[in-house]
């Protein structure tokens, strides 16, 4: 009757595992690389900008919708630009409103093919598209520029070598200037000058807006942040989309000095950076799908007539990739800019591994090789825990005959069989739970380079070998269509991979060397679970895969070693080997 009844539970969870697993995964694990249709920053609809309000109130910017939707080559071609062009962007400055609106990640692909455009990052308002920054100005006395005034360029260029100043003076002779200069990644500076040509003071503050319209097309999951985020006052800030619109007229508002401000999706970056050594209202705020990230001074400067004040403050628009976030955090003195990649809890085993994927990459020139050099290190690492593994192994199998013995004494005796167990394992001093440290060790490994498969640009569109064209990607190969031979697309709980068959098949034959489980319940559990496994794993990237069979292979091949060693071993498990034979025979007869 127990038997019956296990079996049924069996058979219960493995209907649970394949068809609750696809949802499971899409929710929490979702997959690392977004389609050529949604790399790039996806917007709908359109906005402009127009300051207005207080600079000291946290909230000095706002917007009006723009009905038009017109195509991007329109929307380039309609408007007065200047160009940038650097080794990491092309793009161009609209000179009307002094938009940053257009911007290309020239390193950076949208699908895999090589001659896949650039992911755009940045397009004008008014497209479908848009996504855009802008520097400005409010305060008292004075007629500031708006997103609709026309701005005086000193070049045509913006480059790492050339900066660009692009001027306004309004009606009261007072001047308006915002010097661009770019560098050779993803920064551009933006010193902000007022000159007070009136003949009354003023009071100015600066301002930086970044305008988006729509959420970010990446998942945000429990594990993987995807949205505003910021640094205020040292700490870091993580805020969902639906924060910012449950928040008291959909905004959320900090004060800082120092930090950033910005917007963050798994692989691109778009931020805000103030003058750190000035006090900041930053914001966050949403209307009718739009969003918009915002700072402006928390003061404003009195200007005599005839003065000038400036300030600068930069914009970081490109990927996140490691050595740049770094640079910029240590180097240019931007706060916590490099934990824009959200390694999660692991992060301590995460950044190590990174590094060291990085310089195996440099050494091979190919990333599966780097992961397979990884997981070899880390085996390494891990033999003394195996060989403490493989000693508890070796004494529950030679206590294995004992505790048949109890079993067959105490079978109608459940208390008494599990009180004569632990004497047992007391006696022979043997830990049962002892091999599962190794288990327990591989899950916070597992979880580091789950993050950096997901998240490092650096691994995107990496190829290994054969049909493994993108290691941060399923496996594309199934035999349920023959390995596309057949022209049908299998539901996600059926595409298995060749890679999550071979982590099944690997975890089986591991199975197989390890002592067999007493009770009837665990022989079950255990039997189903590198199937379990193989379903599981199948939707997770191709170079995660990889690094597990490697890991299950290497474990196999120390095993058989580790046996070869101690004959005791091997002749107990011949015994056990013949035992079963003799079992299966009784039950065939």
């Amino acid at each position: 009757m127990d038997d019956k009844r296990n079996l049924i539970i069996a058979i219960l969870l493995t209907g649970l595992i394949l068809f609750g697993w696809p949802y499971v995964a899409s929710t929490f694990f979702p997959s690392a690389i977004p389609t050529a249709e949604t790399a790039p920053v996806t917007t709908e609809g359109a906005k402009t900008d127009t300051p207005s309000g207080s600079a000291t109130s946290g909230a000095a910017i706002t917007s009006a919708a723009a009905a038009k939707n017109i195509p991007l080559g329109d929307a380039l071609k309609g408007t007065a630009r200047i160009l940038i062009e650097t080794p990491k962007l092309k793009g161009s400055v609209n000179l009307e409103g002094a938009r940053i609106d257009d911007l290309l990640l020239l390193a950076h692909r949208t699908a895999l093919p090589k001659n896949s455009p650039p992911v755009r990052l940045f397009a004008p308002s008014g497209t479908s598209k848009a996504h855009f920054a802008r520097f400005g100005w409010v305060g008292k006395g004075i007629t500031a520029p708006d997103d609709k005034s026309v701005w005086t360029p000193s070049g045509d260029k913006l480059t790492p070598e050339t900066p660009v100043t692009l001027s306004w003076i309004n009606p009261e002779l007072q001047k308006f200037e915002i010097i661009l200069s770019v560098d050779k990644y993803y920064m551009i500076a933006a010193e902000q000058r007022f000159t007070n040509g009136a003949t009354v003071e003023a009071e100015v503050a600066p301002f930086g807006l970044l305008s988006r319209n729509g959420k970010s097309p990446d998942p945000d999951t429990w594990n993987i942040h995807v949205g505003p985020m910021g640094v205020f006052d040292g700490k870091i800030v993580n805020i969902n989309y639906d924060e910012v619109i449950d928040a008291p007229k959909s905004e959320l508002d900090y004060s800082t000095t120092g930090g950033w401000m910005g917007v963050t999706e798994m692989y691109w970056l778009t931020a805000l950076v103030p003058d750190q050594k000035v006090k900041t209202n930053a914001s966050f705020k949403t209307a009718d799908g739009y969003y918009w990230t915002q700072m402006v001074n928390a003061n404003q400067s009195k200007v005599a007539p005839g003065a000038t004040i400036s300030q600068t403050s930069r914009l970081f628009a490109g990927a996140k990739e490691v050595e740049t976030l770094d640079m910029y955090a240590n180097k240019q003195g931007i706060p916590l800019l490099d934990y824009a990649i959200d390694w999660g809890w692991f992060w301590f085993i995460a950044i190590p591994f990174f590094w060291i994927l990085h310089w195996l990459f440099g050494v091979f020139g190919n990333f599966g090789v780097a992961i397979i050099g990884l997981t070899v290190i880390v085996r390494l690492f891990m033999f003394p825990v195996a060989q403490r593994q493989f000693a508890s192994m070796a004494q529950m199998r030679a206590v294995q005959p004992k505790m048949k013995a109890l079993q067959e004494r105490w079978k109608d005796d459940k208390p008494r069989l599990q009180q004569e167990m632990m004497k047992l394992y007391k006696d022979e001093k043997v830990n049962p739970l002892a091999g599962c440290l190794p288990i327990i060790l591989q899950i916070p490994i597992f979880f580091a380079l789950y993050k950096i498969l997901m998240l490092s640009i650096e691994m995107r569109h990496q190829p290994f070998a054969l049909w493994l064209k993108d290691l941060s990607a399923p496996d594309p190969l199934t035999p349920v269509n023959l390995f596309g031979l057949i022209p049908f697309d299998p539901p996600t709980f059926l595409a298995i991979g060749v890679l999550p068959i071979l982590l099944g098949v690997t975890m089986w034959l591991m199975q197989k060397l390890n002592p067999q489980p007493m009770d009837e319940v665990q022989k079950q559990v255990f039997a189903i679970m590198p199937w379990f496994l193989m379903f599981i794993m199948a939707p997770f990237a191709a170079g995660l895969q990889l690094y597990w069979v490697m890991s299950n292979l290497i474990s196999i091949a120390q095993q058989k070693w580790l046996y070869s060693r101690h004959p005791i071993l091997k002749e107990q498990m011949a015994k056990e080997a013949e035992e079963k034979a003799r079992e299966k025979a009784k039950g065939a007869t």
